[in-house]
């Protein structure tokens, strides 16, 4: 059974709610799943999942959250090699930026992203929770 880190900032609940559905989809692929916000979540506990997936909306000019989020992540970058990961993260404008930037960060860092990332316009949808159910799953 694999161990993963669900690890997300949310500002308005958006990106909890697809926190939540990552989390239920890597239960039901039978995986043991612990969520976290990103202030309980340091570099040091990388070592003890198999895989993680971190969330964050966009913000301000398409950024992650930069008082919480972007500085626990910079800690981790150095423990993503070879790290199984996946992102995710809601946004209000935009064309989805700071995902590709994000993702371009984690593959020059060494990761290995376990599937698409998944990005949802404000709250998600039904179909924006499957995916997330499926992101979930991949990590599994």
């Amino acid at each position: 059974m694999s161990k993963i880190a669900v690890v997300y900032w949310s500002g308005t609940g958006n990106t909890e709610a697809m926190a939540n559905a990552v989390a239920a989809g890597a239960k039901d692929a039978g995986a043991e799943v612990a969520l976290f916000t990103s202030a309980d979540f340091n570099a040091d506990m990388m070592d003890s999942y198999d895989a993680i997936a971190f969330g964050c909306a966009a913000m301000g000019v398409e950024v992650l959250e930069e008082d919480e989020f972007q500085p626990m992540f910079d800690a981790c970058l150095p423990k993503l090699i070879g790290k199984k990961i996946a992102l995710f993260g809601s946004y209000g404008w935009g064309d989805g930026e700071w995902m590709r930037n994000w993702e371009d960060t984690c593959k020059t860092a060494g990761a290995e992203l376990a599937c698409d990332s998944v990005i949802c316009n404000e709250a998600p949808n039904a179909d924006g929770e499957a995916q997330c159910a499926d992101l979930g799953q991949a990590l599994a």
